[in-house]
């Protein structure tokens, strides 16, 4: 007798996960199917790929110890595409079929196996677009000129062009677009030379007025 495993889902405590489990329980003997197991995820939302009964159903997939998954909504597995076609791809290589029960989705049959495939395919033209408007938006920011990357620290002889200029009377912004770093790291290279107590009120309002970063 194949063995299925139920699998249900809520994303907060408030809700029952009991009409789930009512549901694919039912499916289970009207098919003949011993239950092997039953994971339930309760007040774990569907964006998160790692879930503890989750993650205990895919270590038991791998162990072999059920032939079939039933869940009764595809949002209750993975409410992404590319999640649900990677659970998907790692079910078909362990030999275990998915049944959603909402959907009428059964990849024991062709077309639940070509709606996966179909996933596939979209989320693959997904992630290829995201890469391309990542690239893209990379180079428009270069061409206006923007610095990419971590904010560059005030090192070696900027930290004395830094306690010049602040004794000299420049303000952060000032200072910070001279050395092209940022108003923080310039706030921050004031602060650890102790020019914020070494220097009058006027001095240090200038930093107070400069503070946002």
């Amino acid at each position: 007798m194949p063995r299925v495993a139920l699998y249900a889902r809520v994303s907060t405590a408030e809700q029952h996960v009991e009409p789930q489990l009512h549901a694919l329980r039912h499916y289970a003997t009207a098919r003949g199917l011993e239950v092997a197991e039953t994971y339930v995820d309760h007040g774990v939302s569907g964006a998160k790929d790692r879930r503890p009964a989750l993650d205990r159903l895919l270590a038991d997939a791998r162990r072999r110890r059920f032939d079939v998954l039933a869940v009764t909504k595809l949002d209750r597995l993975a409410r992404s595409v590319h999640h649900l076609t990677t659970l998907g791809r790692e079910l078909e290589a362990l030999g275990i079929d998915l049944v959603v029960l909402d959907q009428s989705i059964d990849t024991s049959t062709p077309s639940g196996r070509l709606l996966f495939h179909v996933l596939g395919s979209i989320a693959e033209f997904e992630r290829d677009l995201i890469r391309e408007r990542t690239r893209a938006g990379v180079a428009a920011a270069r061409r206006r000129g923007a610095r990419l990357g971590r904010p560059r620290a005030i090192v070696g002889s900027d930290c004395f062009t830094v306690e010049r200029r602040f004794r000299e009377g420049a303000t952060v912004s000032a200072i910070a677009a001279e050395l092209g770093v940022s108003r923080a790291a310039v706030r921050h290279a004031i602060e650890r030379h102790g020019l914020r107590d070494g220097l009058g009120a006027s001095q240090d309002s200038i930093v107070d007025a400069a503070s946002p970063a």
